[in-house]
Parts: structure tokens; C-alpha cells; sequence
């Protein structure tokens, strides 16, 4: 029995464009250079709807931008929505897509966080920056109680999916102090279920110091002296601290720190937990400018 070779240019672009629809739009940018045939398929609606989530319209009606919007095609919306934020819900919420696979990204904004003395003026103060995406952020004044908590119900995200939760953040004009040393809890977790935890540091400065022994001007006096003191012994850094997760800078220049991750398998509502802690040392913190915490896909190998 022979088998004949099918010319894919040869069947209907109706057909091709059905086919373009089951692979990811990656696939789909790279299979447009194949001929014309292709790249006309790969402009078809029928794929691009495919990727774009099926609640896509009722998210984008909760923006007051949404009567402003019009797209010429629902790949020019696609792209549209990976790469700009959609602010929702009265402004305290954004919402976009992953580029790479269509699935959902959200941002809680400081707003929707609850923080312990967050509506204190001697403690926090809200102001508004030009980089923020939203119209308020949370500067962090001085606490000794520090504790940052939000949720979100996982029936807004997309089923089957690894996510990551992200604290972002950054030092506000004069700088931090209070975290050079001092670690904080971070925790991810379910309602109700278990919650898991782990430490962190917000000083962003803080891995370099280690790494090179440099010794902070802001330190205090027994934080400086026993320092310098495994300095001049030519004492490595704690282990430890070597191992201990610090913030990484993102693209538009703000930083975030991972609190955790999580499989949302879909199918059923969850309140998904996430908080920031540091309420055991009892030593006073400031300098911090929290913009919100962000949920988005992680790669996932099963």
C-alpha cells in the first residue's frame, strides 16, 4: 500500500487555520513563514479566538477603557492584552495575557491588600507614582509589625496551570532600612487547607553585600560589629543566606519577590491566600513602596 504525501498548501485555508488553532501562538508566528496559504491562516480569527480566554469580553467590559477599545482582528486583541496591563474592577485590579500560551495574568493592587496599619498616616502612606500601573501605592513609613495579605478566587484564573505569586515592590526615594538583616515570611496557600512557607529577603542589596562583604553605612551598631568582625576573620557568609530567595528586577524596572506557587487545576472556586510577615524580630522597618501582588503562569513539565 502506498501512501501519498498531503500538500498542506493544498487544502482549504479554512482547514489549516482549524489545524493552527490546536497548536500555541508561537507555533502559530513560526508556521506563518511556511507560505502564503499559511500566513493567511495564521490571520484568522477562527485561531486567535482559540487562544483568548473564553470569558476574554466579559473581563475586558469590567474596564472603563473598554468602550474605547477596537481591534481589527482578535490577534490584534491578543497582542493587545499581552502586552498591556487592562486595569479592572474600579482601577484596583489589572488584567493581561501570558504571550506565550493566552493564559490569564492578575494583578492585585496595594488597595485590595489588607495591611495592618495600612490606613495609619504614621505608619503608611498612600501616593501615586508615574511607573505604577495604578493610580495609588503603599509607602511603607515605619512599622514594627509588618503584614501583608491578599486573595483572589482561583475560578478567575486559567485551569490547568502553574502559577506563580509575586509580591512587587521597590525602595521608595530615600531608601530602606530595618531589612538589611532581617528576613521575612512568606506564605501561599488555600482557605482552609494547608499554607506553605518560606524565607525571604526584601533588601535587594542584600545579596551583593554578602557576596562581596560589604558592610552597609545604615547598619546598626551590633549588626555592623559582628559583621565586620566575620569580615576581618575572612569568615565565608552563612550558608544559609546563601540559599535564601532575593528580589529580581522586572522589566519596567520595579522588583518582585516569589511568595510561592500553586497548580490551579480548575473546576472548582478556591480562595487562594497569599502574605508577606515580619512580626517576630519587633525591630522597626521602612522604605517600602508596595504596588500589589501579581498572579501568572510558570512553566510546567509534568
Amino acid at each position: 500500500m502506498v501512501v501519498e504525501a498531503v500538500d498542506f498548501n493544498n487544502l482549504p485555508e479554512g482547514c489549516i487555520a482549524n489545524v493552527l488553532s490546536f497548536t500555541t501562538p508561537k507555533d502559530v508566528c513560526r508556521l506563518s513563514l511556511v507560505s502564503s496559504i499559511f500566513r493567511s491562516a495564521a490571520e484568522s480569527d477562527a485561531v486567535w479566538d482559540r487562544f483568548l480566554p473564553s470569558d476574554c469580553h466579559t473581563i475586558i467590559s469590567q474596564s472603563s477603557a473598554a468602550t474605547s477599545l477596537g481591534f481589527q482582528s482578535k490577534k490584534h486583541l491578543y497582542l493587545y492584552l499581552c502586552q498591556n496591563p487592562l486595569l479592572i474592577d474600579n482601577g484596583t485590579k489589572s488584567f493581561q495575557l501570558d504571550k506565550a500560551n493566552g493564559k490569564k495574568c492578575y494583578m492585585l493592587s496595594a488597595r485590595m491588600l489588607s495591611i495592618v496599619w495600612g490606613d495609619t498616616p504614621k505608619y503608611w502612606r498612600w501616593t501615586s507614582l508615574p511607573d505604577s500601573r495604578f493610580s495609588e501605592v503603599a509607602e511603607l513609613l515605619s512599622v514594627c509589625w509588618l503584614e501583608i495579605r491578599g486573595c483572589i478566587n482561583t475560578g478567575m484564573l486559567s485551569p490547568e496551570t502553574l502559577y506563580g505569586a509575586y509580591l512587587v515592590f521597590k525602595p521608595s526615594a530615600n531608601g530602606t532600612y530595618g531589612f538589611e538583616y532581617q528576613p521575612v515570611e512568606v506564605s501561599i496557600g488555600f482557605s482552609g487547607g494547608d499554607t506553605r512557607k518560606k524565607t525571604v529577603f526584601l533588601d535587594a542589596e542584600r545579596e551583593r553585600r554578602v557576596r562581596y562583604q560589604i558592610v552597609p553605612r545604615r547598619a546598626g551598631i551590633f549588626n555592623r560589629t559582628r559583621l565586620m568582625a566575620a569580615v576581618e576573620a575572612r569568615a565565608p557568609a552563612p550558608r544559609e543566606n546563601l540559599d535564601v530567595q532575593y528580589p529580581k528586577q522586572r522589566a519596567e524596572g520595579w522588583l518582585e519577590i516569589e511568595l510561592g506557587d500553586f497548580f490551579n487545576e480548575g473546576g472548582e472556586d478556591k480562595e487562594l491566600e497569599m502574605g508577606v510577615y515580619e512580626v517576630k524580630s519587633g525591630d522597626w522597618k521602612g522604605g517600602l513602596v508596595v504596588q500589589g501582588i501579581e498572579l501568572r503562569p510558570k512553566p510546567y513539565h509534568p
